[in-house]
């Protein structure tokens, strides 16, 4: 019979292969851009819908965002930033120091 293997071997297992690493880390850049979206809003009283309405967007497509489900381009961040009230910074750091 096989040995059963915890959660965190599996992860760690997976997360071994180069490509899973990679879509793991974007799936992260994009969980933390929409929640620093949602945080935002929130602290704004704005709505979903109010915010896709002065981004120029629709509702579902903030909704995904918020989710973490789209990996958003530079021109999107703006739009997102403006209709927040706020201005977009992007950078560059070590990759000792990125987590």
């Amino acid at each position: 019979m096989s040995e059963r293997r915890s959660w965190n071997e599996l992860r760690d297992e997976t997360l071994a292969s180069p490509e899973a690493r990679e879509a793991y880390d974007a799936a992260g850049i994009r969980f933390e851009l929409g929640a620093a979206v949602r945080e935002r809003r929130e602290a704004l009283a704005m709505t979903q819908a109010q915010l896709a309405q002065r981004a120029g967007l629709q509702q579902p497509a903030v909704a995904r965002f918020e989710a973490g489900g789209t990996m958003p381009t530079l021109p999107l961040l703006e739009r997102l930033a403006m209709a927040l009230g706020l201005r977009l910074r992007v950078g560059f750091e070590p990759l000792d120091r990125a987590s």
